[in-house]
């Protein structure tokens, strides 16, 4: 499917770009703490993830690999909300940004679920 076949397509490539680009520039705000490090270096893959995996879902070969990317780009946004839940921070203004990437990747994980409910 192109931009031009279906506009959500695209905005949802969209809003997984963004979503990993703003984990990144949250992760910058960090202490470097030994956990920190580790917690991030899995947040930055499954962040990312996400967004790659749908890419892959829309040049998907069959049905079944559709859905099977789709599944896995659900999977990466939970678990992305749960690196999030584990990092440390110490600065107040950080943990309302930690709050808003929560919530995105709930919504994102919602989206993939509602996605694999109707084409499955």
């Amino acid at each position: 499917m192109t931009k031009s076949q279906n506009g959500k397509q695209y905005d949802l490539e969209d809003r997984t770009l963004d979503f990993a680009r703003r984990v990144r520039e949250f992760i910058r705000k960090l202490n470097r703490t030994l956990t920190n490090i580790e917690d991030c270096k899995q947040l930055i893959r499954s962040s990312g993830s996400v967004g790659a995996n749908y890419i892959e879902a829309n040049e998907a070969l069959s049905k079944k690999d559709f859905l099977m990317r789709i599944k896995i780009c659900r999977k990466e946004a939970k678990e992305s909300r749960y690196w999030l839940k584990l990092i440390n921070i110490d600065k107040k203004e950080l943990e309302q940004e930690r709050s808003v990437l929560e919530q995105e990747a709930s919504e994102l994980t919602h989206i993939f679920g509602a996605i694999v409910t109707k084409s499955g």
